[in-house]
């Protein structure tokens, strides 16, 4: 039998069926995309798209009381209302604020408070907590623009800051206050606690006077103070 390199007729008829049933599952995929149907759809994966509930106040024979709905167990709490250190978690002592840090306050919590400040309230407040942060000056000059309207931040060394106690600025950090958000949500508690000793740091620091500084470092003041003056009159 001679070979005459043609492709038998059986082949090429396989090879166009072939192409016809390829083209079955994509026009099939195209088909569901644009129609609707009562039936849930075949899942390959089904990836739990797809599984039987009970809807609020329906029945379900699983329970021996035929309801779907469950009663909540006793002595259970929601989410976010487990209360077991109100000091702590609330800044409250007796209903009222507290006027006592529940922790220590050593200078590691300083130093979280300074940054955790740095982080969240220094953009607004300012570095040293005069209110002139970088956002709050750029609201000053769009409000002066017309552009904008504006609450300027609360300074923390004037009026009512001064004088609240530690468990109003925590509640304020933790809930906000007039236009100042809620930063519970972002901060930890005991982050928020570091803050709070923070701001009476830079409170007690813009009204210290030289008997706040120890000995050692207050002669190491005096010092440079009289070199400074000297130095003035030198240049005089």
């Amino acid at each position: 039998m001679r070979d005459t390199g043609e492709i038998p007729a059986w082949m090429k008829r396989l090879a166009v069926i072939g192409c016809f049933v390829a083209l079955i599952p994509p026009l099939l995929a195209a088909r569901a995309r644009v129609t609707r149907s009562d039936s849930p759809r075949i899942h390959l994966v089904p990836d739990m798209d797809n599984q039987k509930k009970f809807k609020a106040q329906s029945a379900n024979p699983l329970f021996a009381d035929g309801r779907a709905m469950r009663p909540q167990v006793g002595g259970t709490i929601a989410r976010g209302q487990l209360v077991t250190n109100g000091h702590l978690t609330t800044g409250l002592v007796d209903g009222a604020y507290a006027k006592t840090f529940p922790m220590p306050v050593t200078r590691a919590l300083l130093d979280r408070g300074r940054t955790q400040y740095g982080v969240y309230c220094a953009v607004c407040h300012g570095v040293s907590g005069y209110g002139d942060g970088p956002v709050a000056r750029r609201a000053d000059q769009l409000m002066l623009a017309g552009k904008a309207l504006w609450v300027p931040p609360t300074s923390y060394h004037t009026g009512d800051p001064l004088t609240r106690e530690v468990g109003h600025l925590f509640n304020t950090i933790t809930n906000g206050i007039r236009t100042m958000p809620a930063y519970g949500d972002q901060i930890s508690t005991e982050d928020r606690w570091a803050i709070v000793a923070y701001v009476k740091a830079l409170q007690r620091s813009q009204g210290a006077s030289i008997d706040d500084v120890p000995e050692a470092e207050r002669r190491q003041l005096e010092q440079r103070r009289a070199s400074d003056r000297k130095a003035q009159e030198n240049e005089k």
